[in-house]
């Protein structure tokens, strides 16, 4: 799908579903990698992940523009357009729009890594998701120096 037709989709859905029109940008982003699509607030335009339509196609891309648009008409309107705000429940369930979007296969399935470190004095280990530098940090328990143990790979 191009831009020009998505554009024209969400401008078709907006006015059929909510009897409004839409009248900013809707672009697909290739960036988007965990969620269906997002509304910004400062723009008031629509950004869509082009992997959902790939992988669900039409009818699931659908449910994401109706979900956005929910937010960008009660943004427009000053009313809750948060997820967790009543007039957002209830205005995307009479339209019908989706309330997650669901994963892309294999994009669950990506390799992290973990580090390892001890402490040389009180023996402590340290657990991190991100890599540190063991000249500048000290134990937070005796404040001994902190060596590196060993790297882990990790599927999730």
């Amino acid at each position: 799908m191009e831009q020009h037709e998505l554009q024209e989709l969400v401008e078709r859905i907006s006015l059929e579903s909510f009897n409004k029109p839409f009248r900013h940008q809707a672009v697909f982003n290739n960036r988007l990698r965990t969620t269906g699509g997002r509304y910004l607030l400062s723009s008031h335009n629509l950004e869509f992940n082009p992997k959902q339509y790939e992988a669900f196609g039409l009818e699931e891309l659908i449910k994401i523009i109706k979900h956005e648009l929910v937010h960008y008409h009660l943004h427009l309107e000053g009313r809750g357009y948060r997820h967790q705000d009543e007039d957002f429940k209830q205005l995307l369930a009479a339209v019908g729009g989706s309330r997650y979007c669901q994963t892309i296969p294999g994009t669950r399935n990506r390799q992290h890594r973990v580090y390892e470190y001890q402490c040389t004095s009180c023996k402590a280990v340290f657990v991190r998701k991100r890599k540190m530098d063991t000249k500048r940090y000290v134990c937070g328990a005796c404040r001994g120096k902190i060596k590196w143990i060993k790297t882990t790979k990790l599927y999730s």
